[in-house]
């Protein structure tokens, strides 16, 4: 039996289970139940990153952003009506919600200016109003979903955590005397609920956001050719490397793992990493791109991950700006080593764990959290008995080579629906079966493609994007438009959301 014959559908996903409480449904990954945000309770398209409309949209905005350049409030209002359109696009009530829950943050965050540092107790109970809404809402939207079943694609759609991760950046930063904070409204509302980054990041420091909306609007022909570029890279990444990966071979053999050779899944598990490598960096490429046109700049959120020679190094490598959320509100939030010996081992667990939960209400998540933070853990052990010393070119290559096994390993969990499917996944793994019959000479083609463009190194893209930044804008324009023609002609199925447009 073929591959084609296997599978089991587009998404590669169970019908999501009727849950009867938030906590009900523990034992399956949220991930699992969650709709997919930008559809609609008719399948319909509610103008996905890598739709037409959504481009259309994001064309209109910026045209009457670049008109507006002189004046910045009139700037900062397109921006915000368009931010909020885009929100009433996936539901009626998330503009009511945001608005609501970024009043109160701007309300905290005028508290905090306004307060002397010396007045902690009463700056302690601001902030603390600000993180109790924040991760109140994120716990919300977690759990209805669960709580919902097949209503939350009519109820709840999205989940709101890269908003409320960005929200918490801009109070706990004032309240530490770590950001600047604003006395405009319109400012700290348009930079909140910025639609570019709101779905799935990257996620940025309102503070940050604010700073450059402050500055007058300016767009270099390196910046705008730039922009072009990423758009182009993130929608190759996306359509031609991870959705080909996704449709034709991960999807297929994590629903029946158990159908096919040992060999077959450890590809599965091989091309999952490289699927949601380009997805999650397509996703972000673009994002980075539009918000350029935008005159504004976001934080970059990978390095080419998959040649970390630790796992340390993976996180400072992978969704950058997750990792140092995580390091700078949640880690540095935790007893020190200075007053508890055992907190430099035990806080990475206790992150990653709360990491892991962050993605979805599961076991797996769980599984791959814990196994990420032992780790981490495992890893500052071996350098305190060994020392931390520069390893020779081949022994660099063996990290890079363990840590990849490691991270395709936490992948496993992280992709199944349960822990059984996990387990499947590593008892066909285990098994010693060699057969390949089902994967065809595309599929490798593909993922050696997509191992290729991971290795290209930065300064070949900055290179290319100083030669593309000198040409005439009709020939970057034309240059984007011979991508979306290869991809029409090049992708085989329709796209498939983006994965962390879940959490």
């Amino acid at each position: 039996m073929s591959l084609e014959e296997r599978g089991s559908g587009r998404f590669g996903r169970r019908p999501a289970e009727r849950q009867n409480g938030c906590f009900a449904g523990f034992g399956r990954r949220l991930e699992w139940t969650l709709p997919n945000p930008y559809s609609g309770p008719d399948g319909a398209l509610r103008m996905s990153p890598l739709s037409p409309a959504y481009f259309a949209f994001a064309g209109i905005v910026i045209t009457m952003y670049w008109l507006c350049y002189r004046w910045k409030m009139a700037r900062l209002s397109v921006l915000l009506a368009a931010n909020f359109f885009f929100l009433a696009r996936l539901a009626w009530f998330y503009p009511v919600i945001l608005l609501v829950a970024a009043s109160i943050d701007f309300a905290v965050g005028l508290g905090l200016q306004k307060l002397p540092r010396k007045e902690t107790g009463r700056r302690r109970a601001l902030v603390t109003v600000s993180v109790l809404l924040n991760v109140g809402l994120l716990v919300a939207t977690k759990c209805i979903p669960l709580a919902l079943g097949e209503l939350a694609r009519w109820v709840f759609p999205l989940s709101l955590s890269f908003y409320c991760f960005q929200s918490m950046t801009y109070t706990i930063d004032l309240f530490r005397g770590l950001g600047k904070g604003t006395r405009s409204y319109v400012e700290h509302l348009t930079a909140a609920s910025l639609f570019t980054v709101i779905v799935a990041g990257p996620i940025n420091r309102i503070s940050e956001l604010i700073k450059q909306m402050e500055q007058p609007f300016a767009l270099t022909e390196a910046q705008g050719g730039r922009a072009i570029l990423l758009i182009a890279s993130g929608l190759m990444k996306k359509l031609l490397i991870a959705d080909f990966l996704s449709n034709n071979v991960v999807n297929r053999i994590f629903d029946t793992p158990t159908l096919y050779s040992g060999a077959e899944v450890l590809i599965g598990v091989y091309a999952y990493a490289l699927q949601i490598y380009f997805d999650f960096s397509g996703y972000t490429d673009i994002a980075m791109g539009v918000c350029l046109l935008l005159g504004l700049t976001v934080p970059d959120n990978f390095n080419r991950p998959y040649w970390s020679v630790s796992i340390a190094d993976f996180w400072r490598r992978w969704h950058i700006t997750f990792s140092n959320w995580l390091r700078d509100y949640v880690y540095f939030s935790l007893p020190s080593a200075r007053k508890w010996k055992g907190a430099s081992y035990v806080n990475p667990i206790i992150v990653m764990v709360l990491g892991g939960l962050w993605h979805g209400i599961g076991w797996t998540f769980v599984a791959w959290g814990l196994l990420h933070g032992v780790g981490l853990m495992a890893l500052r052990v071996f350098q305190n008995i060994r020392g931390k010393r520069t390893p020779t070119v081949w022994g660099r290559y063996v990290s890079i080579f363990f840590t990849f096994q490691f991270v395709c390993l936490t992948w496993v969990f992280f992709r199944s629906s349960d822990m059984g499917t996990a387990m499947a996944v590593l008892g066909r793994i285990g098994s010693g079966t060699f057969g390949v019959s089902n994967i065809s000479m595309a599929m490798v083609g593909v993922m050696l493609a997509g191992v290729a463009v991971h290795a290209i190194p930065v300064k070949w893209f900055e290179r290319t994007v100083e030669v593309f930044g000198r040409m005439p804008f009709a020939v970057q324009g034309a240059g984007l438009a011979a991508v979306v023609l290869a991809i029409e002609f090049l992708s085989g199925r329709g796209s498939t959301s983006f994965v962390y447009s879940n959490f």
